[in-house]
């Protein structure tokens, strides 16, 4: 595996200058005593800061694996760090004038730097695509390493495509005249307006829906899944079924399909108005549906004929 030293240094640069904003937020936190919708001012470019340094270095290892491609890797890594730089800054210069970064047409200036965000989070999620195709076109010798990042990759796309669902004028903000009157374009939460009960650290709203909640989720796949993989090669050693790369493939599968699953039902859940930690029967039963779905594959995978570390590969496998 490359050296860390060698990962794509645009996103490099860019997770480093996003530590040191999380750190600047978490002062900003503790200095600065203004409220914005709800919750301290400096807690979004927080969230955000931290969200990155992840992301940022999830792609950076997932394009240091890359066997071809590596120019157009490099070319749309690159366009990652400029449009999320773009974001952060806007996000950040709002939070200095004391004013809402999203959703929000106040002003000329306001509608124009909320608009300038919409462009970049349109063009941060075409160039994850590119990612996305060339980890799937690339030859990468461990399957189980290859499916936990296109897969990965796959439900990351999906969770930030929600993106675009937060930016639509809720049904009051149509009825009160969409875009031509309102101040106040699109919202976080469905049901309810932002800036009410929340749940600690997240942010979530507790009264009702929260399309954040499903953004979150889909977009922390990148870091979910290879993480999960690790966790199964850390355990090899000491689990016999676990050192067959078969096995290995095969769980990481079953996790991708349950988190895939999982996304479905909180991006469901917070369409329908529900708060994620009131859930009604019908959002329940579906969860129930999902362990019981997940721990049966789960079994079928470790005791499989194939899950012995002698096993002899001989069916027809996915082409990494």
């Amino acid at each position: 595996m490359p050296s860390w030293r060698t990962w794509h240094r645009p996103l490099m640069a860019f997770v480093a200058s996003m530590a040191v904003l999380a750190i600047v937020s978490a002062v900003g936190l503790i200095v600065d005593d203004r409220v914005l919708v709800g919750s301290l001012i400096w807690f979004k470019p927080f969230k955000f800061s931290v969200s990155f340094v992840a992301y940022g270095l999830s792609l950076a290892w997932m394009l240091s694996l890359l066997p071809r491609g590596r120019r157009v890797g490099w070319w749309a890594g690159t366009v990652v760090v400029g449009a999320s730089a773009v974001e952060m800054v806007a996000i950040t210069g709002q939070v200095i004038r004391g004013r809402r970064s999203h959703f929000n047409f106040a002003t000329p200036f306001d509608a124009m730097v909320f608009n300038v965000m919409g462009a970049t989070v349109a063009v941060l999620w075409a160039a994850t695509l590119v990612i996305a195709v060339l980890l799937f076109r690339a030859r990468i010798a461990d399957r189980a390493s290859a499916w936990a990042m296109r897969l990965g990759a796959v439900l990351a796309l999906a969770g930030a495509g929600i993106g675009f669902q937060m930016a639509q004028p809720t049904p009051d903000q149509e009825a009160a005249g969409g875009r031509g009157t309102s101040t106040i374009i699109g919202a976080h939460s469905v049901g309810v307006p932002d800036g009410g009960p929340y749940m600690p650290l997240t942010g979530w709203s507790t009264t009702g829906g929260d399309l954040r909640i499903p953004h979150f989720f889909g977009m922390h796949a990148l870091q979910v899944l290879p993480f999960f993989l690790l966790t199964l090669i850390i355990l090899a050693p000491r689990f016999a079924r676990l050192r067959n790369e078969r096995v290995r493939l095969r769980l990481v599968l079953v996790a991708a399909g349950t988190y895939a699953a999982v996304f479905a039902l909180v991006t469901w859940q917070a369409l329908r108005g529900q708060p994620l930690i009131h859930p009604d029967g019908a959002t329940l039963g579906a969860a129930a549906a999902i362990l019981a779905a997940a721990a049966i594959a789960s079994y079928a995978a470790l005791s499989s004929k194939h899950a012995s570390p002698a096993a002899v590969d001989t069916e027809k496998e996915l082409v990494a």
